[in-house]
């Protein structure tokens, strides 16, 4: 199945990953169906569900299936809301205010000069998503620099975990994602929503978000099977998916499954013990990296590798027996 967006459906997509090793996507019916919700109705995409499940994975995905640019946040307890749109430099300003005072005649003029608080503004992912040019202009007419990426068919912004932030961060959110307009200190007008992007918030649900902000998404919840042959063959394919025998002689069925079977183990031992978190998707292909790395002896077997390193993985919370 192809998504009227282009977007393969039981497909591996291969992605780039800043650590080196190899990674994939794997989209859905159902996450295709919520994408495509969300771009034609331009609303953001909320994808909820427990940590590990590739919430944050899939909006990556979706930029590369897409051919979209990507930008992304991820929000901490000490995020505001203007953050997501643009940032202001205040301390370097308060410096220049500072060496403005100090100087006199000719150098203070040119000094002032500088103060124009554009000058200590630089976009967020939200004016990317939103107008890509504005964002370029403002780079090359205030910051004395260019941004050379390509928007490509537009742009995937990622505003990652924001139920880390307190509520007045999806609260402060609610014109620009309503209006889908704001304007950043030292303009008179505003930045409007030019482009369409793709805009993909995720939460694990640690705390409640506003209803207000909810109404504004469109809602996709990411989880696991809770068969256990189900969550089983839903690993499995996800490891053929990410390590194909091609470019991993070792990957074959057997320790596919061997992992799989391990994972599935703990996390219903943990489920029954009330642990959290429960070992899941992430952790299963996490372990089939270190399984599979170039660094592991030959003498080691990827069986033996697997019975060593396991725990590791799978044991976080050091409550499960072996």
């Amino acid at each position: 199945m192809i998504s009227q967006f282009d977007i393969p459906v039981n497909q591996a997509i291969p992605l780039e990953s800043a650590l080196g090793r190899r990674e994939a996507h794997v989209f859905r019916e159902t996450d295709v169906l919520a994408i495509e919700a969300a771009l034609l109705t331009q609303r953001p995409l909320l994808l909820r569900g427990e940590p590990g499940t590739g919430k944050s994975q899939l909006a990556r995905a979706a930029a590369a299936a897409l051919g979209r640019s990507y930008r992304a946040i991820v929000v901490d307890s000490r995020t505001e809301a203007r953050d997501l749109r643009w940032r202001e430099d205040a301390v370097r300003r308060l410096a220049q205010a500072q060496l403005v005072g100090a100087l006199s005649g000719d150098d203070a003029q040119a000094a002032h000069t500088e103060m124009d608080v554009r000058r200590f503004v630089t976009p967020g992912p939200l004016w990317w998503g939103f107008n890509w040019s504005s964002a370029c202009d403002h780079l090359k007419k205030f910051c004395a620099q260019a941004d050379a990426a390509d928007q490509g068919n537009g742009t995937v912004v990622l505003i990652d975990e924001i139920d880390k932030a307190e509520s007045d961060v999806p609260n402060g959110l609610l014109e620009a994602l309503g209006e889908r307009r704001f304007t950043p200190s030292g303009y008179e007008t505003p930045i409007t929503h030019v482009d369409r992007p793709l805009i993909v918030i995720t939460t694990n649900a640690e705390r409640p978000l506003p209803g207000a902000f909810l109404r504004r998404c469109v809602v996709h919840e990411l989880h696991l099977p809770k068969d256990q042959q189900a969550l089983r063959e839903h690993l499995v394919e996800l490891g053929r998916a990410h390590f194909p025998m091609a470019l991993f002689p070792d990957a074959d069925e057997e320790i596919l499954t061997a992992t799989a079977n391990m994972t599935v183990r703990d996390r219903t031992a943990g489920a029954e013990m009330g642990i959290d978190p429960l070992p899941g998707q992430a952790e299963y292909i996490d372990l089939l990296n270190a399984i599979f790395s170039t660094k592991r002896k030959a003498s080691v077997t990827p069986q033996a590798a697997l019975d060593r390193i396991a725990p590791y993985f799978l044991n976080k919370s050091g409550k499960l027996v072996s």
